[in-house]
């Protein structure tokens, strides 16, 4: 087979840029046999081109972007680079010159994906981003084409790998969560300060890509109501178990009368949910879609490996639309509708509400009635024996309730009531929302 030379540029040679190297490296005969082309690495984009690198002594580093950005026989630049700015400035600037750009940036994707459309528009350039959400998982180009055909009704997903790996090592060994965190740390899952992965706010971008792609309307990280898993305690888990539940961090977009849900949070999923065992630091995406119904898309979501398989995966793609005219339908932006994104208050979920109360006549009665009075009705309620977060003192009683499906502001003003009852209720200790 006759090869056909593409000439890319690649910024960033962090732990993704590297595995991307090697995988061209390691992987250019296959390639080649797959699609015709000869992926050539023309420019290498680093913060300093003197530095020794190890392993890396042929590239061709430069760091002058305009190296990049100024070659007109460049026509892909894979930007990996991370983080907001110049990363963004860099890829616009790409797309206004004509040249296709693949990244992995999930922040720029969430939160600036229409100055990269709009900016492609002007340069005829296409934008792929597979590796932005759920590293290896291909979700992006299955919901933008293999599932085009589909009206999305529902994307639910484990998409940070550092909460699931923290939670299973809550479920499954009964650690705490700042046992199960320190380990994390130790393994390279979790960076020295967790915020963004423990607090939920890289579940909300990732939702924020899935949602606007699901529902084709523009949902932003600020959009999202957003939760972490530090309240989470091995008595709540315990609990769970009982009612056959686990619990997860979990990314949930749903569309409802053209009004669009957009939350990630801790939630108790039944064990036989496809959820439910998907453990450590595995990622997964689980839609439905009318007519196709359920889909599950499961693998690694983090990683040199996983990421630059997916990168080179778009790479691949990029490289084929660039050789036949025309864009590929896929690639474009999927936003042509401006639908409301509703408030948590007005979503709908069942709800698990431990607390800690006087162990004394007419107190399950009292609390039961300030749920009588804001329309929550009790499906279950479970009295414990105390547990190793909250030792059960004398005068004491733990409780467990768990709702029916109700209004979260429903919720939300019982949960007010009961703090407010200072001679009945000595804690409310969780609240958690049960999915599934």
């Amino acid at each position: 087979m006759e090869k056909q030379t593409m000439r890319i540029a690649i910024l960033g040679l962090g732990t993704v840029g590297s595995g991307v190297v090697r995988l061209l490296r390691e992987s250019r005969e296959m390639l080649h046999l797959k699609t015709g082309l000869n992926l050539e690495l023309a420019k290498v984009l680093v913060r300093d081109a003197r530095r020794p690198r190890p392993g890396f002594e042929d590239l061709p580093l430069t760091d002058d972007v305009d190296e990049i950005l100024g070659d007109p026989s460049i026509r892909i630049v894979v930007e990996l680079m991370g983080g907001i700015e110049p990363a963004r400035t860099y890829m616009v600037e790409a797309l206004k010159r004509g040249k296709t750009v693949v990244t992995a940036n999930k922040d720029v994707m969430a939160d600036y994906d229409k100055d990269l459309y709009d900016a492609g528009e002007i340069g005829d350039a296409e934008l792929y981003f597979e590796a932005s959400v759920g590293g290896g998982i291909p979700i992006i180009r299955p919901l933008k084409e293999s599932l085009a055909a589909n009206r999305m009704e529902l994307v639910m997903g484990i998409v940070n790998g550092t909460t699931n790996y923290i939670l299973t090592q809550m479920s499954q060994y009964g650690k705490s969560y700042e046992e199960a965190l320190r380990e994390a740390q130790e393994l390279g899952y979790a960076e020295p300060d967790p915020t963004n992965d423990v607090q939920g706010y890289d579940a909300a971008r990732k939702l924020a890509i899935l949602s606007s792609i699901c529902f084709l309307s523009r949902v932003k990280p600020g959009m999202v109501y957003t939760e972490g898993i530090t309240r989470i305690t091995p008595r709540d888990i315990e609990y769970g178990r009982r009612f056959g539940w686990v619990v997860k961090l979990l990314a949930i977009g749903k569309e409802v009368d053209g009004k669009i849900e957009a939350r990630v949070h801790p939630a108790f999923i039944p064990e036989g949910h496809p959820l439910a065992n998907v453990s450590g630091s595995l990622n997964a995406v689980f839609t439905v879609g009318d007519p196709v119904g359920e889909s599950m898309f499961f693998g690694r979501g983090a990683g040199a490996g996983p990421t630059a398989s997916a990168v080179v995966s778009d790479l691949i793609a990029a490289a084929l639309s660039k050789r036949t005219p025309g864009r590929r339908a896929g690639d474009a932006s999927t936003v042509f509708f401006e639908k409301p994104v509703l408030p948590i208050s007005e979503t709908r979920s069942r709800y698990y509400l431990r607390l800690h109360a006087t162990d004394a006549p007419g107190s399950l009665a009292r609390i039961a009635e300030r749920f009588g009075v804001h329309e929550v009705s009790l499906a279950q309620v479970v009295q414990g024996s105390g547990g190793p977060d909250r030792p059960n003192g004398r005068g004491s009683a733990e409780l467990v309730l768990v709702t029916h499906t109700v209004q979260d502001a429903n919720m939300q003003a019982v949960v007010r009531d009961l703090k407010e009852m200072a001679d009945t209720v000595i804690s409310v200790d969780n609240v958690i929302r049960v999915e599934g």
